[in-house]
């Protein structure tokens, strides 16, 4: 049920923002947060910079050293691609890039692999700034 929920709420988004539709439109940060597929979390955050999209990904494995292939989407195109390895203090890693800012709204998606473990974190935001 609450799969259903989920997926019904994505399409109605996606459909909004092909219509054009600013679906997060408003002018503070755009914060989403999860549970990856193990004990790690992930936290996507957009925010306006100069008329583009700054986008911060962090993943908090709580384990320090561990290598994880981090990838970042901008409305279904690659725009990072590398491998980051979690860091004391808190046993995480965040990339951040600054994004063109395209019409209508933009949706960027973080995705993290761990290499040693398989665990995958993935989030997605929607911009309309």
């Amino acid at each position: 049920m609450i799969r259903r929920t989920i997926l019904i709420g994505l399409l109605a988004i996606a459909s909004l923002a092909a219509a054009g539709v600013p679906v997060a439109a408003k002018a503070g940060d755009v914060i989403e947060r999860g549970q990856c597929s193990g004990a790690s979390h992930w936290k996507l955050k957009l925010s306006p910079e100069n008329g583009r999209i700054e986008a911060e990904f962090e993943v908090d494995q709580n384990r320090n050293g561990k290598p994880w292939r981090v990838t970042l989407k901008q409305n279904g195109t690659r725009v990072f691609r590398a491998v980051r390895y979690t860091q004391a203090p808190s046993g995480s890693f965040e990339v951040r890039r600054v994004l063109p800012n395209r019409a209508g709204a933009d949706q960027i998606i973080g995705r993290a692999k761990n290499l040693r473990t398989g665990e995958i974190c993935r989030g997605l935001a929607i911009a309309g700034f």
